[in-house]
């Protein structure tokens, strides 16, 4: 199990995931892979590409949603272990893994909460309720 590797792990149903980080006696910790958002999460978050070339049979993202005060982002960070991993995918390449570092640094740091932003994420609000994101 090393940082980079694309792994399909059993949750309530099987979901592929990215190691972050290499420690099999206490756990990987790993990001699970999602459907892109579909609109723009700018201000809110930023989103990494992933699919076919890192040996998904779809194409998703790892989202990473920026803190703010009084807000708390829903995660797909968790912790796995080698049970919860079912089958190899595949690997990140280094450039990937570069963005992924980057996103990582960006949503450990607190956002400037702008009246456009709180604008952007009730039009996302909306949008949900509405059935209009994929």
């Amino acid at each position: 199990m090393q940082r980079g590797e694309v792994w399909w792990a059993e949750f309530d149903e099987p979901r592929p995931v990215v190691l972050l980080s290499g420690d099999e006696v206490r756990g990987c910790r790993a990001m699970q892979v999602v459907t892109p958002a579909g609109v723009d999460i700018g201000g809110l978050g930023v989103e990494v590409a992933v699919g076919a070339a890192e040996g998904l049979p779809f194409e998703g993202v790892l989202r990473f949603a920026f803190p703010r005060p009084g807000f708390t982002p829903c995660t797909w960070l968790t912790t796995v272990t080698r049970d919860d991993l079912i089958e190899q995918a595949g690997v990140l390449s280094s450039a990937k893994l570069g963005a992924i570092d980057d996103a990582l640094r960006l949503g450990g740091q607190e956002q400037e909460w702008t009246p456009s932003t709180a604008a952007r994420l009730t039009e996302i609000r909306d949008a949900l309720r509405l059935g209009g994101l994929k």
